[in-house]
């Protein structure tokens, strides 16, 4: 009974170490990969060193093209853009 006793407070600080760390990170990676998978042209993003620009073109599964200035256009990684600004309405075809 008494090793019992001393077994619960660690189950316990597992517990909660799993409610408030390890599951809102698990949340935030799911919720990061569902935004660059929703990637498309014309929106306008903000890299992770800090750049805003428009994605001009969506090259692949792994990288796109963002015009950060007039006639300036560098290619990005998918993975490496950390915000979303602003979404662009999907086209009618």
């Amino acid at each position: 009974m008494e090793a019992f006793g001393q077994v619960v407070p660690l189950i316990l600080i597992l517990v909660i170490m799993y409610f408030f760390l390890i599951r809102p990170q698990q949340r935030k990676v799911k919720d990061h990969a569902a935004m660059v998978a929703a990637l498309r042209r014309g929106d306008e993003v903000v890299t992770q060193g800090g750049l805003i620009g428009k994605i001009t073109k969506v090259k692949d599964d792994t990288e796109v093209e963002v015009e950060i200035s007039t006639g300036v256009k560098v290619r990005v990684l998918r993975p490496s853009i950390s915000q979303v600004r602003s979404k662009t309405e999907p086209a009618n075809d």
